[in-house]
């Protein structure tokens, strides 16, 4: 049988995979089931092209990471833009199926941990909502201790002559990033002295910039629909998810925004 869009793509396997657990069947179900699938993938591309760009600040390639930053902050641009699809889906249709869900949530997705992790946000104590012996439980954990975007960076920075300092080059992975005054200072050197760079770090702060709107529009989202109800699957809600609010991934990029 010859390859055509259906089986190239397995339209098949992945239009059976929305099954709805409500009985008799509650319509908006399947709007929830179908918007998360699609951030899930989402998610898959985002960390593929995060890796690329890690790829390119190592091997101090600046036109390729500019041209994937381009498309992750795109990508996000639609994530924040998929929130809209949810709403549409009130909080009374939103309980008439929640209890179907039982013990899983959002919280659980383990390839939004990986995205936080690659971006630098890292915090080993969501380890212990995975389970541990799944697959994606040891994905997690080599994101975990494999160095961020953010160290990356500075590998790229110091190519480009910026002296890193030394505690820098040899922090710990597995903590979450913080922001250096003399990382900072080298960046606003290439600022005005590199054009080329200059737009990498606009585009930096962009993404930056989408993903923390992402976070903020998803966290009105939760508030809108469960108020501070306790997120299912014992997730705690979004009181927990406000403290990650305006918790920039690049740090140092917005720290010099008055010297610019």
């Amino acid at each position: 049988m010859s390859l055509s869009y259906a089986s190239y793509l397995h339209l098949d396997e992945l239009l059976n995979l929305q099954q709805p657990r409500s009985t008799p069947p509650e319509h908006d179900e399947m709007i929830f089931i179908v918007t998360h699938q699609a951030y899930e993938l989402w998610f898959k591309l985002q960390l593929h092209e995060l890796d690329k760009i890690k790829d390119d600040f190592r091997a101090n390639r600046p036109y390729g990471a500019i041209a994937t930053f381009k498309r992750a902050r795109t990508i996000m641009k639609v994530m924040v833009e998929q929130i809209d699809i949810l709403e549409t889906m009130t909080p009374m249709s939103f309980s008439s199926f929640r209890e179907r869900l039982e013990t899983a949530s959002g919280f659980q997705s383990s390839q939004f941990r990986e995205f936080e992790f690659v971006l630098g946000y890292k915090r080993a104590d969501m380890l212990r909502y995975q389970q541990a012996d799944a697959p994606s439980y040891q994905r997690l954990l080599h994101r975990l201790n494999e160095p961020s975007v953010i160290d990356c960076f500075y590998l790229f920075l110091e190519q480009h002559g910026v002296a890193i300092p030394a505690e820098l080059k040899s922090r710990d992975c597995t903590l979450p990033t913080a922001p250096s005054e003399a990382v900072e200072e080298g960046i606003l050197r290439l600022y005005k002295t590199q054009p080329a760079l200059e737009i990498l770090f606009e585009l930096m702060t962009d993404f930056d910039e989408g993903f923390q709107e992402w976070r903020y529009r998803h966290i009105k989202l939760v508030e809108r629909t469960i108020g501070n109800k306790k997120g299912t699957g014992g997730s705690l809600g979004v009181d927990f998810l406000k403290k990650s609010l305006f918790q920039p991934i690049f740090p140092d990029l917005w720290a010099i925004r008055h010297k610019l």
